[in-house]
C-alpha cells in the first residue's frame, strides 16, 4: 500500500447553543479545524483531525493547510502509510512545532495501518487495558448564575465529574467554584482549570481559599515558565497540581518531573504532536510515579476517537482517578461522523472498528466546509482545554 495523495479539508463547526465556553484564553464559539484524508492505491482512506487554536498552539486553519499541502503531502506520497514511526520522524524533520497539524497526519497513518490489517488502533498500541473511560464535563468561566445553570444541566445528563474554568477574576472564580460545589454536593469530584490565568501569589491564595471544596486537581494555575514556580506552588498546597500548557513536548515532561513540579500531566495527541509522542510523555510520567489525565482542545469526532484509543491502552492515563476530557463532540453541532461515538456522559467507550473506527459523514463535511479562504474566527476560537 502506497500513499497517493494527502487531502486537507478546512471546516468550521459551531458549538451548540448554550454550550459555548469561556476560559482565561478567551471565548470559544466556533471551531475552525482541518480534516485530513490520506488516499492510497488501495480502497483504504486514512482520517485525521487538526484541532487548531491560534492562542493555544499558534496554529491556524490556513497555516495547517499550507504546511500539509506544501511540505507534508509531498513528503508522504509514495510511502507505505503503515510505517508510522519512520514517517513520524520525517514529519518532525520537515518543520518545527505545529503539533496539531502533525498529529492530524499521524492519526490518519494509524487509521490506515489499522484498516489495512483489519484491527482497531488500540490493538496496534498493544491492546485495551480498559473498556469504559470515565469523563468529566467542563463548566466555562461564566458569571455564577450561568455557571451553575451549566453544571446543573450536566449533572442532569448524568455527569459524575466536573471541571470548572477559572483564571479571569479571582473573586468571581471563588464564587463560581463554591457555587458549583454547593450544587454538586460532596460526592461529585470537581477540578478547576485556570489556563495560566493566575499569578503565583493569586494561585497560593486561591487554592487556600478553595481547600474546603476538596478539589480533585488544579490545572495549570499559573503561566508557563520555570518549573520551579510550579514546584513551589505544589509544595504550598494539598490540591494536586496538573500541568497542561506547560507540557507540550517530551522535554517539557522531563523538566516537570525532574523538578517534582506537578502531580499530574494533561496529555492528548493534538497537543503532543501525535499518538506516539503522547505515549512517550505518558511513559515519562509513569517512570516518575505520577499520573496522566486525558486533556482536550475540544475535538470533533476523529480527534476524540484517537484520544479514546490512547485512553484505553496507555496505563499511565488514569481516567478512573482523573476522568478524561473525551467530550468535544458533545459541545459541537456536528462531530462529522456517520455514527456518533459513545461518550457517556458518565463514561466513554473506544470504537471497535478497524483503524480509528470512525467514518466521515460526507454531507456534514460539505455543510461545514470552510469556504471563506481564511481561518474563520481567528481571534475568537481558543482551546478551552477541556482537558487541559
Amino acid at each position: 500500500m502506497k500513499i497517493t495523495a494527502v487531502e486537507a479539508i478546512p471546516v468550521n463547526v459551531p458549538l451548540k447553543t448554550g454550550l459555548t465556553t469561556k476560559t482565561a484564553h478567551g471565548e470559544h464559539h466556533h471551531s475552525p479545524y482541518v480534516v485530513i484524508r490520506i488516499h492510497t492505491d488501495s480502497p483504504h482512506i486514512g482520517l485525521g483531525e487538526a484541532t487548531l487554536a491560534p492562542r493555544w498552539s499558534g496554529e491556524t486553519s490556513p497555516g495547517a493547510l499550507a504546511v500539509v499541502e506544501g511540505l507534508l503531502a509531498p513528503l508522504l506520497c509514495g510511502h507505505d502509510p503503515t510505517q508510522v514511526q519512520p514517517l513520524r520522524r520525517a514529519l518532525d524533520g520537515a518543520i518545527r512545532l505545529n503539533p496539531f497539524t502533525k498529529a492530524a497526519v499521524e492519526m490518519a497513518l494509524w487509521d490506515l495501518a489499522g484498516k489495512s490489517l483489519g484491527v482497531p488502533v488500540y490493538q496496534l498500541l498493544g491492546g485495551k487495558l480498559r473498556d469504559a473511560l470515565p469523563i468529566k464535563l467542563v463548566v466555562g468561566a461564566f458569571e455564577v448564575p450561568r455557571a451553575v445553570e451549566l453544571a446543573e444541566q450536566f449533572l442532569a445528563w448524568g455527569a459524575r465529574c466536573l471541571k470548572v474554568k477559572v483564571g479571569l477574576d479571582p473573586e468571581q472564580d471563588l464564587q463560581r467554584v463554591r457555587a458549583v460545589r454547593e450544587l454538586a454536593g460532596p460526592d461529585i469530584p470537581i477540578g478547576i482549570d485556570a489556563n495560566c490565568g493566575w499569578n503565583a501569589m493569586q494561585a497560593r491564595r486561591m487554592l487556600k481559599e478553595l481547600a474546603s471544596c476538596e478539589l480533585l486537581f488544579a490545572e495549570q494555575p499559573i503561566p508557563v515558565g520555570d518549573p520551579v514556580d510550579l514546584a513551589t506552588l505544589r509544595n504550598a498546597t494539598d490540591t494536586p497540581i496538573m500541568a497542561d500548557e506547560s507540557v507540550f513536548t517530551l522535554q517539557d515532561a522531563w523538566q516537570l518531573t525532574k523538578h517534582h513540579a506537578v502531580d499530574l500531566l494533561s496529555v492528548y495527541p493534538g497537543k503532543q504532536g501525535g499518538l506516539l509522542a503522547t505515549c512517550e510523555i505518558a511513559h515519562v510520567a509513569q517512570a516518575a510515579g505520577i499520573a496522566c489525565s486525558m486533556g482536550s482542545n475540544l475535538e470533533l469526532g476523529i480527534g476524540t476517537a484517537a484520544m479514546l484509543h490512547l485512553g484505553a491502552t496507555v496505563e499511565a492515563i488514569d481516567s478512573v482517578a482523573f476522568p478524561g476530557d473525551f467530550i468535544g463532540p458533545l459541545y459541537h453541532e456536528s462531530d462529522l461522523l456517520t455514527t456518533p461515538l459513545s461518550l457517556g456522559p458518565e463514561v466513554a467507550r473506544v470504537p471497535d472498528g478497524p483503524g480509528l473506527g470512525v467514518e466521515l459523514d460526507e454531507e456534514q463535511i460539505e455543510k461545514y466546509r470552510d469556504r471563506s479562504g481564511q481561518a474563520s474566527a481567528l481571534g475568537t476560537t481558543t482551546e478551552t482545554h477541556f482537558t487541559g
